[in-house]
């Protein structure tokens, strides 16, 4: 099986009762182990009457598709060579997948329930999932039962949401998994490690769990507290990778969320949920997927001594960062918003797409090899390595920009909510359609004339400069 190149990655949600807005926010970075690794975002349609088999490229697992699939928004590799990855979407029932946060179980739970070579891995997951289910704890359900059949390829964590809930699974072993509703007053972040905690059987309103995993831990004594059944005791692991690679990052998350709590960046028990200290809004969670340890000695950004100790959250291998936002219908009719980010999050505009559309925008399906402008992912890719090439004379221009841009966000969404009130089915899909083209081309105009900005900047900060003595 050819090796997991999307092995990386950090997971922010949110309920409503904690957002400022009462929406539901499902979000993450989608890392690489390369930094470039392009990416198409476009608008996969409805299918009727299909007859089809799947095979995923990565590891030929091979499931006959139904023959009725919803439309669904889906962001998978320019070259699909290794699989798919479609990794994130919202389909026509307002339903939304992001698929996968890579978790690794510990070698005792593995020895008894091994992963499945060709079983369900990342590349097939939101492929198999988000175009056939209505709702977030079916989307749960469909992929247990998915598990069940084919077996697991890899430990990964999914989240899954509507605008009533949001579901996190954790898929540990080959065949086992468990499943949280993340209460709609708490948001969660999680880093590559299995993050839940107890575990609730009386409670199913609020946990899902693989069948049998109650008998698998007990007949296997895996089980290492002495009450209870803490998920992330029984199947995760506890290393010196964790403390740097993994933890610092929720750490991290939780401090800008709740900045007077004090907790150790290494520390073992940071808590799966939490409350925060302030209502969250979209701008904050584009914050956390920015960040980089800012502000504190481990930015890898500053000269310090622990600079390069932890790994940040936005990494120059984020090939998409994506937050995922179903408003209340109370207030908006007009769906799922898709807030895109592509280059490096950090030097990034997160673009709002509306998902009750045909179309994104030519110019993020159009994903050449090479650097071409004409493509949104390589027009980011471009003005983040301009922006670090001159991090400290273009850090400011760049923030200025995405606050900009960040403002012109929030009035075109409004606005587009105001005209959009009036409209219904076809009519409405078709005027939203036409919103994301207007606001693909603002959004790349505006960063065309940034990177100008810049590059015209930049000519005067060559080190091959020589200051002349007019008295010579």
């Amino acid at each position: 099986m050819k090796q997991h190149k999307h092995a990386a990655c950090t997971s922010i949600m949110v309920g409503k009762k904690a957002a400022q807005d009462g929406s539901n926010f499902i979000a993450r970075n989608e890392d690489n182990y390369v930094a470039n690794w392009p990416k198409r975002f476009f608008v996969q349609p409805a299918v009727e009457n299909r007859h089809e088999t799947y095979v995923s490229p990565y590891n030929k697992l091979t499931v006959e598709l139904p023959e009725k699939a919803y439309r669904y928004t889906s962001s998978p590799d320019a070259n699909q060579d290794e699989g798919w990855y479609e990794e994130d979407g919202i389909n026509e029932k307002n339903v939304g997948m992001s698929a996968t946060e890579s978790v690794f179980a510990n070698e005792l739970v593995l020895a008894y329930d091994p992963l499945i070579p060709e079983g369900v891995a990342e590349d097939s997951m939101t492929t198999l999932v988000l175009p056939y289910i209505d709702s977030a704890r079916q989307g749960v359900e469909y992929l247990g039962n998915l598990i069940e059949k084919y077996g697991s390829a890899e430990g990964n964590g999914v989240q899954f949401f509507d605008q009533n809930e949001i579901w996190y699974v954790e898929l540990a072993t080959g065949h086992h998994w468990v499943a949280i509703r993340i209460p709609d007053d708490s948001y969660a972040v999680a880093a590559n490690q299995i993050g839940i905690e107890e575990i609730d059987f009386n409670d199913p309103d609020n946990f899902m769990w693989s069948k049998g995993i109650q008998e698998f831990v007990a007949d296997n004594n895996l089980n290492p507290d002495f009450e209870g059944f803490n998920f992330r005791h029984i199947f995760g692991t506890d290393t010196k990778q964790d403390r740097h690679y993994n933890t610092p990052r929720v750490w991290y998350g939780q401090k800008m969320l709740n900045p007077s709590i004090e907790q150790d960046p290494e520390s073992s028990n940071l808590p799966f949920l939490r409350k925060p200290e302030k209502k969250i809004s979209v701008e904050d969670i584009q914050a956390v997927l920015a960040s980089h340890y800012d502000e504190t000695e481990f930015d890898p950004m500053s000269t310090g001594k622990n600079s390069k100790k932890y790994r940040a959250i936005s990494l120059s291998r984020t090939a998409n960062s994506h937050i995922l936002q179903l408003p209340k219908t109370s207030k908006t009719n007009v769906g799922g918003i898709e807030w895109k980010a592509l280059g490096i999050p950090s030097f990034s505009p997160y673009v709002p797409f509306f998902t009750n559309a045909n179309d994104i925008d030519e110019t993020y399906s159009y994903v050449p090899e090479k650097l071409d402008m004409k493509s949104a992912y390589w027009m980011y890719e471009t003005l983040a390595m301009i922006v670090e090439s001159h991090y400290t004379e273009f850090v400011e221009p760049n923030l200025d920009y995405q606050k900009k841009l960040a403002q012109w966000a929030r009035r075109k969404i409004s606005e587009v909510e105001a005209t959009a009130a009036s409209k219904s089915g076809e009519e409405l899909t078709n005027f939203l359609t036409e919103q994301n083209h207007l606001i693909a081309e603002h959004f790349n105009e505006t960063t065309k004339e940034h990177i100008a900005d810049l590059i015209t900047k930049g000519t005067e900060l060559s080190k091959l400069t020589f200051k002349m003595d007019p008295n010579l």
